[in-house]
């Protein structure tokens, strides 16, 4: 399997989508509908709106901070401004909520019912190697900031 330097096996949003594909080909085999409504429809377009526009915020912000958005990269600083002030991981919360907004819309359990799986692969899979990265790379810095700030919310 693709593993690089950092430890991350696969790009975060291949593996939403991943999951994505898995909750698909389960409703394929075994379709069940949750109710679906004007207030599923607009919460879930929401979610993926809140998603996209914190992916933006927290990705621009990086990128004017000059440090990697790339998980494969070495980051050039810490960040603990604008999004990463409530959570360090802004982005996967951010693909979280667009997951979420999509399982919404879909309106089938697979989705939520993969969601637990899809935290812990991207806990075990991509955070706690982008973790051990930033202690190395900012040392006490860094461990400060995990006291202040929780990974999700």
């Amino acid at each position: 399997m693709l593993k690089r330097a950092t430890g991350v096996i696969l790009p975060p949003p291949v593996i939403y989508l991943l999951f994505l594909a898995a909750a698909w080909a389960l409703d394929a085999l075994l379709p069940i509908a949750l109710p679906r409504n004007l207030w599923t429809h607009y919460l879930g377009w929401g979610l993926i709106d809140a998603g996209v526009l914190l992916m933006l915020w927290a990705g621009l912000l990086m990128l004017w901070r000059k440090t990697t958005v790339n998980p494969y990269g070495e980051p050039a600083r810490l960040l603990e401004e604008g999004p990463f002030r409530f959570s360090r991981n802004p982005i996967y919360l951010a693909d979280s909520l667009i997951y979420c907004g999509i399982a919404l819309l879909w309106g089938s359990p697979w989705p939520w019912l993969l969601l637990p799986a899809v935290i812990y692969a991207m806990q075990r899979g991509v955070i706690v190697h982008e973790e051990r990265l930033l202690t190395r790379l900012f040392g006490d810095d860094y461990r400060d900031y995990c006291r202040r700030v929780r990974r999700w919310l």
